[in-house]
């Protein structure tokens, strides 16, 4: 290799910001290149550069495997006894370099070089570009349209820098041509096998968090915190914001004077709107915030399942609930609660549904007549565990109960939840009656939720080897029998 080739090297590394080892591993491969193709079998070549002199050798590379073996590519697997035979001290798991004649440095090495220099120097400034993007993820950036395709818009971010604007990721309606400005945030940057690229939306909620923090200053100082956000891109959105200074507003701060500050958003979102919602530590009273301006008459919250009920005024159930449940579908996605509507006349008549329900149970299990029954649900009292297990200053403190009543009630609430229990484990009668059936094995088939035949029927054999110890040909005979009323329906039709 001429020094001359040194000096290109040198100069190319030096205007294009690109490491000399990059422009060295490109000679390497592109001469590496050049001698595979005197080899007709796809063997591993390996060139290596002295990065002083310019001079370089050529190594054949043999991966040393075991005589047991199999072989996928003879050119590059060589067994350890051949390895061994000629010479070589090697072990299995070595990689053997075998000398092989270099080519000389010539038109078609050369043409081939300055390709893969190239695309290594595209490859290294986009890389260099992407670079100084990645710590504006989830920022507002400005640009120009500069291509468009069917499916993305490719947007000039100025300094050599490109962005991809998918058309997912633009509003509906929008439509931008050739030379339009925009703004857009940076979604996201994606390293995939055609090089790193800038992603950008406008769509997503991060564009409306970059732009809340443009527009509203408390949020770009810290002062308040943006919560969550719900987004129907370019409808609709709803922004949680809570206030890390009790001086300050958050949802006044954020529509600011006259609505100045939300009306700039909501004309760059085409006509988005977005309500600034109070975000509270209280679940009820923040699902209260996000339905405003409906009026919440009550709330029925469901720990275990993530969810309330709330009711409203019967004129205002269209306006809670909103055109084709947007407004209670944005509420549910900014509270993280699944929140079902219903209007206050409806709620009413399930509350007195229920406190019916609870009254027949609290006069059936605690064997108390009905003013009694009235008096512990007055006082909030909705299932036997409750009453079995509330702390007796608390029962106390209703009116006309002293101590012996509260400690007959919660021993009776305490006996009628054990009798459920053992009722909720008991066989039925037609699985105990079942022919081939023991008491003792219907008592753990039981145990397991296995109550009727049907529920045996529905078993495989390992399932029920599972519960009693019984062979497979007992299990086959059992579940067989259990599944005889089957083929009698059938037979019937």
């Amino acid at each position: 290799m001429s020094k001359e080739l040194l000096l290109v090297i040198e100069t190319v590394a030096n205007e294009k910001e690109v490491s000399r080892d990059l422009l060295f591993s490109a000679m390497e491969e592109a001469l590496a290149m050049a001698t595979k193709k005197r080899f007709e079998e796809d063997a591993e070549i390996v060139v290596k550069i002295d990065r002083k002199t310019g001079d370089y050798e050529t190594y054949r590379q043999w991966q040393i495997v075991d005589e047991d073996h199999e072989i996928e590519n003879y050119a590059a697997e060589l067994y350890v006894d051949v390895a061994q035979e000629k010479g070589h001290k090697v072990v299995v798991g070595d990689v053997l370099m075998e000398p092989v004649e270099s080519v000389e440095f010539g038109r078609i090495a050369a043409m081939t070089a300055k390709q893969i220099i190239m695309q290594k120097v595209r490859d290294e400034e986009r890389r260099l570009m992407v670079a100084k993007f990645r710590d504006k993820v989830g920022k507002i950036v400005y640009g120009e349209v500069k291509r468009t395709t069917r499916d993305f818009l490719i947007i000039d971010l100025g300094e050599d820098a490109e962005g991809v604007l998918p058309r997912k990721e633009l509003l509906p309606k929008e439509n931008y041509r050739l030379n339009d400005k925009l703004r857009a945030c940076i979604l996201r940057i994606d390293d995939d096998g055609k090089g790193p690229q800038i992603i950008l939306s406008r769509a997503n909620k991060k564009m409306l968090h970059a732009l809340l923090i443009l527009e509203v200053p408390e949020v770009a100082e810290e002062l308040m915190d943006i919560v969550s956000i719900a987004r129907d891109p370019g409808s609709r959105a709803k922004v949680a914001v809570k206030s890390n200074d009790k001086r300050i507003d958050p949802v006044g701060a954020c529509v600011g004077m006259r609505g100045s500050r939300i009306q700039a958003i909501t004309n760059e979102l085409q006509g988005e709107r977005v309500d600034i919602v109070l975000w509270d530590d209280n679940p009820a009273q923040f699902v209260m915030n996000s339905l405003a301006p409906a009026e919440v008459t009550s709330i029925v919250q469901d720990e275990d399942k993530q969810a309330m009920q709330v009711a409203v005024k019967e004129d205002q159930l269209s306006q809670a609930i909103g055109k084709s449940g947007q407004n209670v579908r944005l509420a549910t996605a900014l509270t993280g609660w699944h929140i079902n509507v219903i209007s206050s006349t409806v709620a009413e008549k399930a509350q007195q549904e229920e406190e019916e329900k609870t009254m027949q149970l609290f006069m059936e299990a605690l064997d108390i007549d009905q003013d009694i029954a009235e008096v512990l649900i007055e006082e909030g009292f909705t299932s036997l565990e409750e009453v079995a297990y509330v702390a007796r200053e608390e029962m106390l403190e209703i009116e006309g109960f002293d101590n012996e009543i509260c400690e007959e009630l919660q021993e009776r609430a305490k006996t009628a939840l054990i009798s459920q229990a053992l009722a909720a484990n008991k066989p039925a009668d037609d699985l105990l009656n079942m022919e081939g059936m023991t008491a003792e094995w219907a008592d753990a088939l039981a145990q397991k939720d296995v109550i009727t035949m049907e529920d045996l029927a529905e078993l495989a054999v390992d399932d029920l080897r599972e519960i009693i110890s019984i062979s497979e040909d007992e299990a086959a005979a059992l579940i067989m029998t259990a599944r005889a009323p089957w083929f009698e329906e059938d037979n019937e039709k």
